[in-house]
This record gives structure tokens, sequence and C-alpha cells, in this order.
């Protein structure tokens, strides 16, 4: 058979197409400064050779953001074009998340951000007032900012200076701090160390699990037993999603979520000061047992000074390890409330938007970078190493009223203690102010409370004797959630709380779905006026009900229910 000559025609085009499939020298669109590059490179190093990591864009912008006091134009071109991304790609990520602060190229940052949190804890403490007051008392160099939760809500008011947190705010602190914050280091949290916990009998039981001595099926069956379930909200039985996500094929992963965002909560941020590493421990315990190659620990923003701490620890832990451990990342949060949704805070640890995914597929069998994923809240696994060495029936002898467990409880408000209270599952409103937290503070009688933080709802006084535990709240339009306990007084008002709580929902709303975009904010609108329109709230809570993508709008409308149910003379609503 005659062989076939290319023609030259032939030959031509078919080195076009593969200089096509070549990379391009460059990317389209705007091209970066030699002077920018160089400063982008100076911070986060040179490209390695097979080139920076995607996931690791947010914590790339995290270092421009501090080292410049925000991102500039020219350095998120250069930083696209150092990651080899579409400027338009880096631009949206660095847009989305409240922390960053884009500015012009001709912009002249801020000096220093002072945030004051006016979520409701603080705002019941005085933020308002704390606000009003300060612009006549700052210098042009600062910038001040009213923000969501700062997680710190048993010391409201709460606020930040640059990354350092100020408890008890008042303008003469916060003056006093700015005065003399370029020389003021930040003060750590106090914590039990690494070399103590190990002497005190730290990290046997997860030598035990790692290397067989313990068996797994055993831990599974005592976190069963115990009836230990998702402290973050959702409350899935832990030792299920540990069986379900073992099941799948390997590689698997497992992400932490310490992204406490839900305004009341504050725990996770209390536990981890003080004991990281029997955190830590049950991070390596839950790892061994299912069978994960990595772990991710997605800590928030706001809390900066824990951070430097656990990043301290963790390097001790890598330095002497007490059995073979998986490859740990720890990975900050960027402010966005959306991120303590799990798969939200999956696309914000791979470097994206923060936005929640459609379901199905669970992202126990399709998660992180795409492998079967092992999801919990920080508290979950704080519990384990107790659980297993007390065994299941000391931990659920503990209950009240019929619940089984122990639980801690954020509360903040007006009671004489606030702070975290570990107290028996299922205890009362009413027990609970009484017996833990000292009882209503001076001055204040209960009026009503937000069981479950800003999602929870709001329920008055005549239900305080409502046990506070999962399943328990549902038949009065509530739930349990984080265990945020907000307690309100007399003086104070439900429908004020609930449109605090809205406008956060609001301003916090990642805008992926329009029934949760537009239903929270066109609901604050409502929620504002002086005689609330019933009828049209409660289609809004309908839709945002039934139709949100995720969480945050299905469970926004429950305050608008809580208050037209429970509260109707505060609003004086129309049919």
């Amino acid at each position: 058979m005659q062989a076939i000559t290319p023609s030259p025609t032939h030959i031509a085009l078919s080195q076009v197409r593969e200089q096509l499939r070549l990379p391009r020298a460059q990317l389209k669109g705007r091209q970066p400064s030699e002077a920018a590059l160089a400063e982008v490179r100076a911070l986060i190093g040179a490209a390695p050779g097979n080139g920076h990591r995607r996931d690791l864009l947010i914590e790339h912008l995290h270092v421009l953001n501090d080292h410049f006091q925000g991102l500039f134009e020219r350095h998120i071109v250069a930083l696209a074009a150092e990651m080899r991304l579409p400027v338009v790609e880096v631009f949206e990520v660095a847009s989305f998340y409240h922390h960053f602060e884009l500015l012009k190229d001709h912009d002249t940052a801020p000096g220093v951000t002072l945030r004051v949190c006016d979520s409701l804890s603080c705002s019941l403490a005085g933020a308002q007032s704390l606000l009003d007051k300060l612009p006549a008392l700052l210098g042009p160099d600062v910038k001040l900012q009213s923000v969501p939760c700062l997680g710190r809500c048993e010391q409201a008011p709460a606020a930040q200076v640059g990354q350092q947190a100020v408890a008890f705010a008042t303008p003469e602190k916060l003056t006093s701090l700015l005065a003399r914050q370029q020389t003021q280091p930040l003060p750590l949290p106090y914590a039990l160390r690494y070399d103590a916990y190990k002497k005190a009998g730290g990290y046997q039981l997860a030598l035990q699990v790692a290397t067989g001595l313990k068996d797994h099926e055993s831990v599974i069956e005592c976190l069963a037993s115990a009836g230990l379930r998702g402290l973050g909200g959702a409350g899935f039985p832990a030792g299920r999603k540990w069986r379900i996500v073992r099941d799948q094929p390997g590689p698997r992963l497992m992400a932490v979520n310490i992204d406490e965002g839900e305004p009341g909560t504050f725990k996770d941020r209390t536990c981890l000061e003080a004991d990281p590493h029997r955190f830590l421990e049950g991070v390596l315990i839950a790892a061994s047992v299912v069978g994960c190659d990595a772990v991710y620990i997605y800590l928030r923003d706001e809390y900066h000074e824990a951070r430097i701490m656990l990043t301290e620890e963790l390097a001790a832990l890598k330095l002497n390890p007490p059995c073979a451990l998986p490859r740990i990342e720890l990975r900050r949060g960027a402010g966005a409330y959306i991120c303590g949704e799990e798969s939200a805070m999956i696309e914000s640890i791979e470097g994206k938007r923060g936005e929640p995914r459609l379901r199905p597929p669970y992202i126990a069998e399709v998660g992180l970078f795409g492998r079967p994923t092992l999801e919990h809240n920080f508290e979950t696994l704080y519990w384990v190493r107790e659980l297993v060495e007390q065994g299941a029936e000391s931990f659920a002898a503990q209950g009240r009223h019929g619940r089984k467990g122990l639980r801690r409880f954020s509360v903040s408000g007006r009671v004489k203690l606030p702070g975290v209270k570990l107290a028996p599952a299922g205890i009362t409103l009413r027990e609970l102010v009484d017996e833990y937290c000292g009882g209503m503070a001076d001055g204040h009688t209960l009026y009503a409370y937000l069981p479950g933080g800003a999602s929870g709802g709001i329920l008055p006084a005549r239900l305080a004797d409502v046990p506070l535990d999962f399943d328990t709240l549902q038949p009065h339009g509530c739930f349990i959630g984080s265990a945020a306990v907000m307690v309100l007084g007399q003086h104070d008002s439900a429908r004020a709380a609930a449109l605090n709580v809205m406008k956060f929902f609001a301003h916090e709303s990642c805008g992926q779905c329009t029934p949760c975009r537009v239903g929270t904010d066109k609901a604050a609108q409502l929620m504002a006026v002086d005689v609330w329109d019933a009828g049209t709230l409660q289609d809004l809570a309908q839709v945002m009900g039934d139709a949100s993508i995720c969480g945050l709008g299905q469970a926004a409308p429950n305050p608008i229910r809580c208050v037209l149910d429970y509260f109707p003379h505060e609003v004086g609503a129309t049919a």
C-alpha cells in the first residue's frame, strides 16, 4: 500500500495545533509589573517547580493583606501571574471575604482597622454607644468598622485593634491601645502546652489507636453509645459519620471546622485556648480510625491569638510526634460566616469563594479535593479522648429531664456570670441561669432567650423550662444548634433582637441563591418598620426555608416566626 505523504499545508496546520497546546508565555489581560512581582515573591516565595498550589490562594492573600494593610490592584495582578490564574478569579475570591481590604493602586492603606462587634450580645452591652463615641476620638489613619460577631460574646462589647482582641471595650481602652499599638505585643492565650499535656498522660490513647492496641471499632461503638453528635449545629451522630466515611474508598481526608461565626458562640475558642492538645488528640484518633491521610483545620480569622498559639503547638507536635501523624495543615478563614457551613468551608480550604455546594453528592463521598471527607466541629473532637477513656456509660448518665450526656453552653446577655458552662444535656434555661450563671444580672428579670444563637429562634420566659438539647426545641419553632444561649431581660425587645440577627444574615449571605440573598435583605427592611406586615414576612419565611441552598437561608426565618408567634404585642402585626 502506497504511503501518503503529508502536504505542506497539513504540516503547517499540525505545527499550529501543537503550538496551541503549549502553555502561554503569559496570561491574557493586564500584565504585572516587575516591581509588583518582586514584592509578591518576597512575601510568598518564588513559585516551586510545579507552581504555587491553587488551594493556597487565600493563604497568600492573607500574607499580602497583612503586610500592606490591604490588597492593591498591582499585587492581585502579580499574584494571579505567579499562580497562573486569571486576574478575575483572584479578584472574585478576594472580594468575597470581609477581611480583605481591596485597594486601588493610588489608594492609601489605613494605618490600622478598629473593628467593633455589633451583634446581639455586644449590642445589649452598649456597642452602638461605643461606635457613636469613637469617630471623634480617632485619628485619620484608623479605619472604624462595625462588624458581625467576633466570638467574644462573654466579653461584650468586644473589639479588635488590628488583629488584637479587646475585651469589655471602652473608648478609653481602645484609644490607649491604639496609641501604643505599634509596640504592643499580642498576648497569647493561656494553654496547656505540648510537654505538659504529654506528661499528664496525653496522647497515650492516640498511640494505642494508631498502633492497633485499641480496637478501632470499639472507639466508634463508644461514641455511638454515648450519643455524641456533631456540636457545630447540625447534630449528626459522630459514630455513624465515622463509619460512613471509613467505608468510602481512599484516600480519605478530614476537615475541622473552628469557624464558629454564629452570634453568641464562643465555646470552641475558649476550649482551644485552654487545652489545644485535647482537641488535637481527638483529631489523631479520628484520623486513625477513619483512615484519613491529611487533616485541614479551618480556624476563623478573628482568633488571631489562638492561631499563633495553635501554630506553635502543632510545630511542637510535629517535632516530637507521639505516633505516626497524618499531614496536618492549619488554614485561616477570612471573615465569612457562611464558611461555617461544611461545604462552603471546603470550598474555602480549596482557595475559592465560600459558597455552599449543592447536594448530593455529600462530602462524606465527594468532599475536599473530590475525596471522601470526614468533617467535624472542634468540640465534637474535643470530647473524643474523654469519652473513650471514661466510657460511654459515664457520659450518658449525666443528662437531665430524660436526656443523655453533657453539653457546653455559650451563655451571654443579661446574666451575672456569662461564659462557657459545662452542664447536663437537657438542662432548662431557668436551671442554667440560676445554677451556672449566678442568676440574672442586677436589675433584670428574664423576658426572652435565644437557645441556639442567631438562627435558633427566640422563646419567651414562660418557656424557660423546656429542656435544652437536640430535638426538644423543634416543637416550639427553635433548635439548640451550637448551644449559644443569649438571654434578654425585661428592658430588652424581642423584635429588636430579631432585627439584629436578620441584619446579620443579610450581611453574611453568600449571595449564591436568590431566596436567601433577596429574602434576608427584604425581611430586614420589613422588620425595621413600626408595624410588621405579617403576611409578607410569612411568605418570605416560607420561600427562604423551602428554597435556600444551605442552612443560613433555611434558618434565617426562625426569629421572624418566633416574634410573630410569641411576641405579637411588640410588632402590632397586620395580617
